[in-house]
């Protein structure tokens, strides 16, 4: 039997670490993967973009910096089969160019081509401009 797996974006991990709405179904997604039963895929660039997230909301105030840093001690605990930016880099571009998106959402979306598993992603503006594609992308609010 394979794993199911998809690739996780920086807008539902964030939601696994500090409540927001749809955080429920990022919670499920989470649980799935530590009962072994889905595999979480991402490229690097999770790191930097959650890390990012946490900076801006505790720079804003409501968020400690210990807070914070209890939050991104908690994302690199949880075991994320990762793939080097590096190595999408020229297909990102390429669906980036082709498809009016930034590189940063389209290295997931070619990870997500690349393994042929879906892209579940909390960024409603991503998933209404790829609407009409053919990217086989799951809006976090319908995981059940």
């Amino acid at each position: 039997m394979t794993l199911a797996q998809v690739v996780v974006d920086s807008s539902v991990a964030i939601k696994w670490l500090l409540p927001q709405s749809d955080s429920p179904q990022a919670l499920k997604i989470l649980e799935q993967h530590q009962n072994s039963q889905l595999k979480l895929l991402a490229p690097d660039l999770i790191y930097a973009e959650v890390g990012n997230i946490i900076w801006k909301i505790s720079r804003f105030g409501s968020l400690s910096h210990a807070e914070g840093l209890q939050a991104l001690e908690l994302f690199q605990e949880i075991n994320l089969a990762i793939t080097p930016s590096e190595i999408l880099l020229e297909a990102a571009y390429q669906f980036a160019v082709a498809h009016q998106r930034t590189v940063y959402d389209s290295l997931y979306v070619v990870l997500s081509q690349a393994h042929q598993c879906p892209l579940v992603t909390a960024d409603e503006k991503l998933v209404n401009a790829l609407s009409t594609a053919s990217i086989p992308l799951i809006a976090l609010q319908n995981w059940h």
